[in-house]
């Protein structure tokens, strides 16, 4: 019976080596004569006619690729290496379309960045450190695209000596940031830019700030403006007035801080709360107008509560009206109080 396997000797040599060297070398007489090419495991060709060329190839290596004749194999050393594809550099193409550096400025400003990065990019397009800014936002004409609705607001803004704008397109709303130069103000920047938007869509304002933060709070200010303005109702069909409704910021903070405009929430209770408190937790202000909220707006409930006169209940609203700008008996603005004391009461908790 015959074996399968390999026997090693003492060397460690197996004895299919062997046999492999000598199927190498062993040449028969009839190829030798007719001069019989054997091509070798490295792909170079060898004549049988000289057997001492394959006594010195030795053992062979089994074959990884073919080699064409003529053609010296590079070795993983001395390959040639390919340069990766040029990528163009972020301020090459800013440099390319200065456009497109008013775009990244934009895009920083809605997506809440106001790191050193960003007021680098506002110092190349010209805006200065602590830069006073507003915020116009509305919607455009639907016959107008949204490129030439933002050249009219920059246009605007160049006739009233703004130099300084950034404007861009966010959720179907055109909106506009503009430092305040001239007579580039808020008020008048609305009037101006009011044939830009479209007819039956209200304009928002949002609020002066300043620096790269103040952008982002007064931008992202007038498009929850602009989001909150259907809940608000106010003002008359541009049918009516042939012009758009025009919305400050400051008269949506309690709608503005339910979709969770930070600006609204501090400005709320470190602005309209922390008025109502400022004498002391012994000034009566705050409990006064709690109540009187809280009851329905009820002068008579509100005194029977307190135990005071409704006369004195009169005094201590008027009094808050002309600390914190709005006024307790008005339906609206004390909605505005109500929110800011709510808001208040949770974060001192």
């Amino acid at each position: 019976m015959r074996l399968t396997g390999r026997r090693h000797d003492r060397n460690g040599r197996g004895k299919d080596a062997d046999t492999q060297a000598e199927s190498v070398t062993a040449v028969t007489a009839s190829d030798t004569s007719a001069g019989a090419t054997i091509p070798t495991t490295h792909g170079v060709a060898m004549s049988a006619a000289d057997p001492a060329s394959a006594d010195a190839a030795g053992p062979t290596v089994p074959a990884t690729t073919a080699v064409e004749p003529g053609v010296i194999p590079h070795s993983p050393a001395t390959a040639p290496t390919i340069a990766p594809p040029a990528v163009p550099d972020f301020l090459d193409l800013i440099a390319a379309d200065p456009a497109r550096l008013e775009s990244v400025a934009f895009e920083c400003l809605i997506n809440r960045l106001a790191d050193a990065r960003v007021a680098s990019v506002m110092h190349v397009l010209g805006w200065p450190d602590d830069a006073p800014c507003f915020a116009v936002a509305g919607r455009p004409p639907r016959s107008v695209a949204a490129a030439a609705t933002l050249e009219r607001l920059r246009g605007a803004a160049r006739d009233l000596g703004g130099t300084l704008a950034i404007a861009g397109i966010h959720d179907g709303v055109a909106a506009i940031v503009v430092a305040m130069q001239a007579a580039a103000t808020g008020e008048v920047a609305c009037t101006t830019m009011a044939a830009a938007f479209a007819d039956d869509s209200p304009i928002a304002l949002g609020p002066v700030r300043h620096g790269v933060g103040g952008a982002v709070a007064t931008l992202h200010a007038a498009l929850h403006t602009m989001t909150a303005a259907p809940a608000l109702a106010v003002g008359v069909p541009a049918a009516v007035t042939s012009s758009p409704t025009v919305i400050r910021a400051d008269d949506a903070l309690p709608e503005r801080a339910l979709l969770g405009d930070a600006d609204a929430r501090r400005e709320l209770v470190d602005v309209v709360y922390a008025s109502l408190t400022e004498s002391g937790p012994d000034d009566p202000t705050l409990g006064t107008v709690s109540t009187f909220l809280f009851s329905g707006g009820s002068l008579e409930i509100t005194a029977k509560t307190l135990g005071v006169h409704p006369n004195t209940v009169r005094y201590r609203l008027k009094r808050a009206a002309d600390t914190t700008g709005w006024d307790a008996t008005d339906p609206r603005e004390a909605y505005v109080l109500r929110t800011a004391i709510a808001l208040g009461r949770m974060t001192v908790a």
